[in-house]
């Protein structure tokens, strides 16, 4: 915290973020390769990042090891390189979310479940939208708010403030989307009041904040209540949202059916979004960051994952 703090005070050119703004410049040039070249170039990281990153594909391999226990070690294995490679793919398009041209794939990708976002944008109060963490993640924000007519998505801020001004412009200059952080809930409910759509990845383990454990594949999973509250606060409909990479390189948005009554329920709310999660994953399965700790936070007497 403190060192967040201090680069938060510095100004942006301080000698301490040069190194940042090169990456970000070395990111700006890769955001010029073809789409094709992306992909190909991120499979090549990827196997390259699977064999480097040993700590996190340590972690990779303990959640496929919990959540998909039917695989052997050499087809976990392969998961795992495939992990990478979708989150290398994700990442690189991310920087042609950043600064090139989205209106080709957002016009291209294929939208499932319309009909539902439709119906609750009609409802009046705002949709909150409840997304989860797939590789692609800046890349699908245009994807998605293009079908909104007030769009807006909840983030937590960079560390890195040059890092911070790289991703928050990225986003921003898509369809006029609104950022509230976990600290702007009261306006981020107003924004839902006067009818707009916000997009929420809630699904990572935020330790201590966890007030609920549901299956997740299975296994408890710890999760935050801020969906159920939101959805009482601000009288917004709530429909769970995906989007994938499809084997065919095109990219599919889904929106699942309003979920009425949710925020009545916090165990049950927590449940229905995992279980969309799951779903998604199923299908795709090397397209979520299994990267990320999901099992970090654990019940009581209930020993590590990791």
């Amino acid at each position: 915290m403190a060192s967040r703090s201090k680069a938060a005070r510095r100004p942006l050119w301080h000698p301490a973020f040069w190194g940042s703004w090169f990456l970000v410049f070395v990111l700006w040039l890769l955001s010029f390769l073809p789409m094709s070249a992306k992909q190909r170039f991120g499979k090549s990281l990827g196997r390259f990042l699977a064999r480097k990153l040993k700590s996190r594909a340590r972690v990779a391999d303990a959640n496929l090891s919990a959540c998909m226990p039917e695989l052997d070690d050499v087809e976990r294995g392969q998961l795992v390189e495939d992990t990478f490679v979708a989150s290398a793919r994700g990442f690189l398009e991310s920087t042609h979310a950043w600064w090139r041209d989205m209106a080709p794939y957002c016009e291209s990708a294929s939208v499932l479940g319309i009909e539902h976002l439709e119906e609750a944008k009609q409802r009046g109060n705002g949709v909150l939208l409840i997304g989860g963490h797939y590789s692609i993640f800046d890349f699908a924000l245009p994807l998605i708010a293009c079908q909104l007519d007030k769009p807006g998505y909840m983030y937590r801020p960079n560390n890195n403030p040059v890092i911070d001004r790289m991703i928050e412009r990225g986003r921003r200059r898509h369809f006029n989307i609104q950022p509230f952080t976990k600290r702007e809930l009261r306006p981020m409910l107003s924004f839902l009041k006067e009818g707009g759509q916000v997009w929420f990845a809630c699904d990572q383990d935020f330790g201590k904040k966890s007030e609920v454990f549901v299956p997740f594949f299975g296994v408890n999973a710890g999760c935050i209540t801020s969906p159920s509250y939101i959805a009482r606060q601000s009288g917004a409909s709530i429909i769970c949202v995906s989007h994938l990479r499809m084997p065919d390189g095109s990219y599919r948005v889904e929106f699942s059916p309003i979920q009425e009554e949710f925020g009545d329920d916090t165990q049950k709310d927590a449940e229905i979004w995992n279980g969309f999660i799951e779903d998604t994953i199923r299908e795709q399965p090397d397209q979520y960051l299994w990267l990320h700790k999901r099992f970090k936070s654990r019940p009581e007497g209930v020993a590590s994952v990791y």
